[in-house]
């Protein structure tokens, strides 16, 4: 398939741009893959959707305030987005400026911090930075990385709701946005009925926003991003199998953790980075049903769901979505593939 075949055409008005006062409020599209029948629900009947026998593997990385601004010496503006920590002091960052800063050039930040460029390696600057380590220094003067299609600066309310409630550990610089719709009451109402979780832990890059440049798909270089399995996980999912529940992912990021650690063809506990690409004809080995968000044409996530629920599915289901008015993207509406 090319990258053209996952074209779709999305008015502007439906890119949510702000969430929704309450988390769980939003709507829900549910998709049968089996028969490819398409219901119009809200997320709050997620509850009824899922048994006591299922899993639920949620995505537990935490957005860091990754993005950053400041100047040069001679006063030109920079946008910094760090991609990854590499170290107290140094990450690997995206660089903006009207001419991309050199090795050894200086770049003045908030509140008297500053770093300088150390290498560069393709898209991404080795940053080291002065002053206090990396953590401290976001905490005081970073901004939390929304979206390019979020037509708008980040704010207070952004530090919370751009970020799960179950949200651990730090190192992501885009949220895993299928579990932005739950809160507190939804979860404590799955444990009520007895619905088992797990966590996995998958750092969303921002090259999970970037277009896939090759119409061959077959020559697309997916990116990295470090995941990790934990052995309690892989045993709650053969636990899962056993009393014959399903394995319900909460967004592609959870799907892709699973997926890279089942690899050899059985899932184990592990972490690295990966860079696994999924398309339609992949087979999947530990997955059965997915809550995600709707995504980007041309995407590389909606290849994903593409791969899960059948091409023709999809792209039906997406139309509806439009014609529904459907909220998309990060702080947009929910979609259940199972």
């Amino acid at each position: 398939m090319k990258k053209s075949d996952f074209n779709y055409d999305l008015p502007s008005e439906l890119i949510a741009q702000r969430p929704l006062a309450d988390r769980s409020a939003s709507r829900m599209l549910c998709l049968n893959k089996a028969g490819g029948k398409i219901e119009d629900r809200f997320f709050r009947d997620f509850i009824d959707r899922v048994n006591a026998e299922d899993l639920l593997v949620f995505n537990n990385t935490r957005v860091i305030p990754a993005r950053l601004y400041g100047c040069k010496p001679t006063g030109g503006k920079v946008e910094i987005l760090l991609e990854r920590v590499v170290g107290e002091k140094n990450a690997l960052a995206h660089v903006r400026a009207s001419k991309s800063p050199k090795p050894g050039a200086d770049i003045l930040l908030d509140k008297g911090f500053s770093c300088r460029v150390r290498r560069r390696d393709g898209d991404l600057f080795e940053l080291e930075f002065d002053g206090a380590d990396i953590e401290k220094i976001l905490n005081e003067i970073g901004h939390i990385p929304l979206p390019p299609y979020i037509q708008r600066q980040d704010e207070a309310l952004d530090l919370e709701r751009y970020q799960t409630v179950f949200a651990e550990q730090n190192g992501a610089v885009a949220a895993p946005t299928a579990g932005l719709h739950f809160d507190e009451a939804v979860m404590a109402k799955l444990s009520k009925k007895g619905v088992r979780k797990t966590f996995v832990t998958l750092h969303v890059g921002s090259g999970t926003f970037q277009p896939v440049r090759v119409e061959n798909l077959d020559q697309h270089m997916m990116h990295r991003e470090f995941y990790s399995v934990s052995a309690e996980t892989v045993d709650a999912v053969r636990q899962a199998r056993k009393r014959g529940g399903r394995v319900i992912c909460i967004g592609t990021t959870s799907v892709r953790a699973l997926e890279s650690a089942s690899r050899q063809g059985e899932l184990q506990a592990g972490s690295g980075d990966t860079d696994l690409f999924i398309t339609p004809g992949y087979a999947f080995k530990s997955v059965d049903a997915l809550l995600t968000n709707f995504h980007l044409p041309e995407s590389t996530l909606l290849m994903l769901i593409a791969a899960f629920a059948g091409y023709d599915n999809v792209f039906r289901a997406y139309q509806h979505a439009v014609e529904k008015h459907y909220r998309f993207f990060s702080y947009g509406d929910a979609m259940f593939l199972f």
